[in-house]
């Protein structure tokens, strides 16, 4: 069940994966998130908070999406929910507070924002599979947790490079300033950054 809040000017999707959110654990998020945020940001905030079972307690997934296209997420296990939680959410902090030290004193020199929609997946489902064979994922479209409004942000490879990081998502799709395309930068599985450009080899 997906517990969808607005107070002040966060808007909050608390959702239970396989568990139920009380109203005390949805009071809970929603205080700390604004207090963490509240710290760094002051415009419209929308935030998603995944709470699910995990094999020796519980799990939470955080996501925060600010002005300007930036994301930051904090995933945590603890054998607690509210454990779990604030855990993911001391993760988002720590990204905020490196987020705001380097960019004080300096100016964002981002260009033009394109909008653009923004939806939480569950993660897919495998199938049952017989002994020897390869896992396959279950047919049909994945469920929207939730949707919100993002932004692809003008930048230059190294502004979305140092977002990505500043972000610790996996993938940062971007209008390269440079020739005006939609680029892409990626973690790639060694620990290095990937750079897509698809019409570079055209």
């Amino acid at each position: 069940m997906a517990v969808i809040g607005k107070r002040g000017q966060m808007q909050l999707v608390v959702k239970g994966k396989q568990m139920d959110v009380g109203d005390a654990l949805r009071i809970h998020v929603q205080e700390s998130l604004e207090s963490v945020v509240g710290k760094y940001f002051r415009n419209s905030i929308d935030a998603t908070v995944v709470m699910s079972k995990a094999s020796h307690g519980f799990r939470s997934q955080v996501s925060v999406h600010v002005g300007r296209g930036l994301l930051f997420q904090g995933h945590a296990e603890s054998d607690a929910p509210y454990g779990a939680f604030d855990l993911a959410a001391e993760h988002v902090a720590k990204q905020l507070r490196r987020h705001k030290r380097r960019i004080r004193d300096h100016r964002d020199g981002t260009g033009p924002a394109t909008q653009a929609r923004y939806a939480v997946l569950e993660a897919p489902v495998l199938e049952d599979q017989s002994e020897g064979e390869a896992p396959s994922i279950a047919a049909g479209s994945p469920l929207v947790i939730a949707e919100m409004a993002t932004e692809i942000a003008t930048l230059t490879v190294g502004e979305a490079a140092q977002r990505l990081d500043i972000g610790n998502v996996p993938a940062l799709l971007f209008r390269n300033s440079a020739h005006g395309r939609l680029n892409m930068v990626y973690r790639r599985s060694d620990g290095h950054l990937g750079w897509v450009d698809p019409a570079a080899a055209a």
